[in-house]
């Protein structure tokens, strides 16, 4: 309860207002437990990703494979070729066309960071619509571990 000094005949005044405060303080207690929470909801897992139950798409035209080897070796749409030459052999397979869509194919031992120069050097040529291949599943709903 406040008073209100101005007033003295009618004595004390009472002023209606709402005090945050506490409000206030609760909200900045929730914030910190969030704060501290949430790095700590995040787990890291060890994947294995080339599975999938998804069922397979219709391609509308013969698709461009470009397939990466457990040795690294390149193959485009069937013709072997290394990384100087990946630009030049899209560019026959494809015909120049830079949005005909490229299935990348890589082998289960290949390291994360090969595919992802291997991706590098597909955008660096132009070819933006890659899709990733994997091996279909049965029809369970869920991918198998090896």
């Amino acid at each position: 309860m406040a008073i209100n000094p101005g007033n003295p005949d009618d004595g004390p005044a009472e002023i209606h207002e709402i005090n945050v405060t506490p409000f206030i303080d609760v909200m900045l207690v929730l914030l910190i437990i969030f704060m501290v929470a949430a790095p700590l909801s995040t787990v890291d897992v060890d994947v294995d990703l080339p599975a999938s139950s998804a069922s397979a798409a219709q391609p509308t035209s013969e698709p461009i494979n470009v397939t990466l080897k457990k040795d690294l070796s390149l193959e485009v749409a069937g013709q072997a070729a290394d990384q100087a030459s990946l630009r030049r052999e899209l560019e026959a397979a494809t015909g120049g066309d830079r949005d005909i869509r490229i299935f990348l194919r890589a082998d289960r031992s290949v390291a994360y960071g090969d595919l992802m120069a291997l991706m590098n050097l597909l955008r660096e040529a132009g070819y933006l619509k890659v899709a990733l291949v994997g091996v279909e599943t049965p029809d369970e709903g869920r991918a198998t571990p090896p």
